[in-house]
């Protein structure tokens, strides 16, 4: 696996297409927000990461072991967004290195389809090897709007409670806008600080109760 490096708090310097469409970030997903917001995963909100406030702005029950919700701060929408925050919940058990490998295989494919020369992915894995992250950055250009940089963090984590398996990513998305050098160089900048909020944001428990599989649109 690619730049595997050992995960520690105090050490921070250093399937198919489910967990590709697992989130709404660049240009692979569309989001609108509903009228009436579910909470499919019973979470307490707002969600409060990084010393910020997240509102739940979106859910979707993908399909009866798949439920996907989204979190921006008060004032951003989903075309605009400066920061979100995905969290995906598997009612079954799901093997972690096929998940991280997927992911990778991803951005590294979507960097040579794009031609995108800032775009780098890594992997950091726990001691006990029961979370990974993958931090990756891509850059986009839409036809229409500003272009600009996103830096990625998905934390992949097992469940197992009682003999219950389960399976959860939780993922920070930020965006800076403009020229895109300026803009990766200040992600990059901002890499050891979001990795270490994500390594010890604690996950919220999920309180399970699969809705109705919403329609392919």
């Amino acid at each position: 696996m690619k730049n595997k490096i050992l995960l520690s708090t105090f050490c921070l310097f250093t399937l198919t297409s489910t967990f590709h469409s697992q989130e709404t970030k660049t240009e692979e997903t569309t989001a609108s927000a509903p009228v009436e917001v579910i909470d499919r995963l019973n979470i307490p909100g707002p969600l409060t990461f990084n010393e910020n406030e997240y509102f739940l702005t979106w859910s979707k029950q993908n399909s009866p072991t798949w439920a996907q919700q989204q979190y921006l701060l008060r004032d951003d929408d989903f075309k605009n967004y400066k920061e979100l925050i995905n969290i995906s919940y598997f009612d079954k058990e799901i093997d972690i290195e096929t998940a991280v490998k997927q992911k990778v295989e991803y951005v590294e494919k979507r960097k040579e389809r794009t031609q995108d020369k800032y775009s780098f992915v890594n992997v950091t894995e726990s001691p006990d090897g029961k979370e990974i992250v993958v931090d990756y950055l891509v850059t986009v250009v839409p036809k229409e709007g500003e272009s600009y940089a996103e830096y990625n963090l998905d934390r992949f984590k097992n469940f197992d409670a009682n003999g219950k398996k389960s399976f959860l990513i939780f993922s920070y998305s930020k965006r800076i806008t403009g020229d895109l050098k300026y803009a990766t160089k200040a992600l990059s900048k901002e890499r050891n600080r979001l990795m270490e909020a994500v390594i010890t944001f604690a996950i919220p428990p999920v309180t399970y109760k699969p809705t109705a599989v919403e329609a392919k649109k």
